[in-house]
């Protein structure tokens, strides 16, 4: 098995709907996977499976070699970095920037009664920092610009030291100033050997960052290709996964695609 992700012949049902139908993928340690495709592509729900949040209903889904439904999955998750809208939009809008981080090592959101040693703020600053937003540790987390956020959500994913992170559409409503700013902090990380197994969903290539090493596309919860971004990454690919003729091009270790006329 797979150090990180090994799925076999994975499904999820809900009702009459395949969300999901017989995904086989797998993501070894050091790898930085890119999943794409368009909107009901079953991406979110791939996500929910590899952190350990949905069991399949069909085949096997191993995470970081355990197998989905014969561990529990409260001793899995906090091997898991997640950063998705789902969890920040439980983020109390009055918490502290540094509190939001720090409540990561209880697994919980929005800080109560938990008791926090040095190591802990320590690690918070730091992964602050690292995000370019420790000068807003003190603030609300409810004043900070979409940009802003995304950031500390990620430093908050990162908190726990996983083993491998989740990044949900990261860039998802951020103007083209904050996307690219993110784009090269997610580079960084992809960059840096000793950052967890990264796996990124997104709708679009032009948010792919440098260091990014494989992609997955998905259309209708089906795997149109999976491989290595250089080889994978091409215009009969990603006209597949979209149902567009598309053109793709490649401007140094950037992606763009557009509608092919």
């Amino acid at each position: 098995m797979s150090d990180v992700l090994e799925f076999a012949g994975v499904g999820v049902r809900r009702g009459r709907t395949d969300l999901l139908s017989d995904v086989t993928w797998s993501v070894e340690e050091g790898e930085r996977w890119v999943v794409i495709g368009p909107n009901g592509a079953g991406k979110t729900t791939l996500l929910q499976v590899a952190a350990a949040r949905m069991h399949p209903s069909t085949g096997v889904a191993g995470v970081l070699g355990e197998v989905l439904g014969t561990v529990d999955v409260f001793e899995l998750r906090p091997r898991i970095g997640i950063s998705s809208i789902a969890i920040a939009e439980r983020i109390p809008d009055a918490e502290r920037v540094c509190d939001v981080v720090l409540t990561a090592s209880w697994s919980v959101v929005g800080r109560w009664r938990e008791d926090y040693d040095r190591m802990d703020e320590e690690r918070a600053t730091g992964l602050l920092d690292a995000l370019g937003v420790r000068h807003l540790s003190h603030r609300r987390y409810g004043t900070l610009s979409e940009g802003e956020r995304k950031r500390v959500q990620i430093a908050r994913a990162l908190m726990t030291d996983p083993e491998l992170m989740l990044l949900d559409e990261p860039a998802a409503g951020l103007d083209l100033r904050g996307r690219e700013d993110l784009v090269e902090r997610l580079q960084r990380l992809a960059e840096d050997v000793t950052a967890p197994a990264l796996v990124l969903v997104t709708h679009h290539v032009e948010e792919i960052p440098p260091g990014f090493t494989d992609i997955l596309m998905l259309r209708g919860g089906t795997v149109v290709a999976a491989g290595p971004l250089e080889t994978t990454l091409n215009a009969d690919n990603l006209s597949a996964t979209f149902g567009l003729p598309l053109v793709v091009d490649r401007h140094g270790d950037r992606w763009a695609a557009r509608a092919a006329r």
